[in-house]
């Protein structure tokens, strides 16, 4: 099964990307971890990224495209693999399918795991972080004492980019950069949309169905 995986910042896409990967025994592809990867191991395509990474500008999709289709070509992707967060815009969309043309493995599904904005909102604003790496979250993992951290005592903190400000800007861009692709795939018949706000194992069990058909 080949599959592409959407989802805001705190839908949970991560998780249940796990899970599925853990379930079939295909891997779970993210472009940050291969990026990394290839740069680590000082591949011409990593080298390529790296000048861009550098210099803190987006790696451009011809590179990005080469070092997806190294890693799709992979032995551990013989039996299907799993697209995490990309491709992110159409270009990217339109070059992924040449490429998948290419190598002859065809998407069979996208799926999108759909939350109200407000919902990850209060996900995601409510994170604190200790300095002993420990995190929290006032709603759903809150420490025993308010602002202390359990583990080592110290003033708990909240990263800048997970203040209200900053993650309702985060999930603008998402939006905008994603809308184009739900009507992308969806006229290609291959979206398939999962209420994201159910329990994390519902979620999942929805998901696994999708997948489970192209077994």
């Amino acid at each position: 099964m080949d599959i592409i995986l959407f989802g805001p910042p705190g839908a949970g896409k991560g998780t249940q990307a796990q899970k599925l990967s853990q379930k079939y025994g295909i891997p779970q592809i993210s472009t940050g971890d291969i990026l990394r990867a290839n740069v680590k191991e000082g591949t011409a395509l990593g080298m390529e990224a790296k000048k861009y990474m550098d210099a803190g500008e987006l790696v451009p999709d011809a590179v990005l495209i080469g070092i997806i289709k190294d890693r799709l070509l992979q032995p551990d992707c013989a039996n299907g693999f799993l697209l995490d967060g990309y491709p992110r815009t159409v270009p990217q969309a339109d070059a992924l399918a040449e490429i998948l043309d290419e190598i002859k493995k065809p998407i069979d599904a996208v799926i999108n795991i759909i939350v109200p904005n407000d919902i990850l909102v209060e996900r995601l604003s409510g994170r604190w972080m200790s300095g002993c790496g420990a995190s929290y979250h006032t709603v759903f993992n809150p420490p025993k004492q308010a602002g202390v951290c359990d583990v080592c005592g110290d003033a708990l903190f909240q990263r800048p980019d997970d203040t209200s400000e900053a993650v309702s800007n985060r999930l603008d861009v998402y939006q905008k950069q994603t809308a184009p692709l739900v009507d992308y795939y969806k006229e290609k018949g291959l979206l398939k949309d999962i209420d994201g706000t159910k329990d994390i194992d519902v979620v999942f069990e929805e998901i696994d169905k999708i997948a489970a058909s192209f077994k």
